[in-house]
Order: C-alpha cells, then structure tokens, then sequence
C-alpha cells in the first residue's frame, strides 16, 4: 500500500541534510519505492520532510541500508518525529520534474 510518510527532526541543520544527502545519493539513484521526497526547514529551524512511498516496508529497508548510516556519519544526533498514512491521492502538475 502506497504511504505518505511525514517527519519533523529538531536539531538538524541545512548543512546536515545536505551532506546526507550527498552521502546517500537519492537524487542520482533513486530509493526502491521512493516516489516523491520534499523538505524544509521551519522559522525555528525545525526540519520536515513529506515522502511518498510504495510501502513503509520500502522506506524502512532504505533507512536502514541507505540512510541510517549517513546519518550517523553527518554527527546528526536525535530521532526524528515520524508518521505513515495510506495515500488517498497524489498529483503532479505536468512539466514538474526532478531536484529543486
């Protein structure tokens, strides 16, 4: 079952999501059952990020091969805030593609 996964991980600077994402790569090879992935940062610097997934099962395989180990190499301390739910819908405008 397609979820959308949605986090919030306090002390996690830009600079840390970025050397992770260096690190794991998810831009150049995509996630198996990685949809879609958006990320921000609040006014308290609060991270969130909004994943689409075909399953949790896919998710939690790539935390724990791909992303996990990152993590603990950017010194990101804490764990993460985190939620699945079934996905009722999703659109994506036409044109829109790729890394912002």
């Amino acid at each position: 079952m397609t979820v959308v996964m949605s986090m919030s991980w306090a002390g996690v600077s830009p600079e840390q999501y970025d050397t992770v994402r260096d690190a794991v790569g998810w831009e150049e090879v995509a996630p198996s059952g990685g949809e879609v992935h958006v990320a921000w940062f609040d006014a308290q610097g609060l991270l969130h990020v909004i994943d689409v997934w075909e399953s949790e099962e896919a998710f939690q395989t790539f935390f724990a091969q791909r992303l996990a180990p990152a993590i603990e190499k950017a010194g990101i301390e804490g764990a993460p805030t985190t939620d699945f739910r079934p996905l009722y819908r999703r659109f994506i405008a036409p044109g829109v593609t790729g890394a912002a």
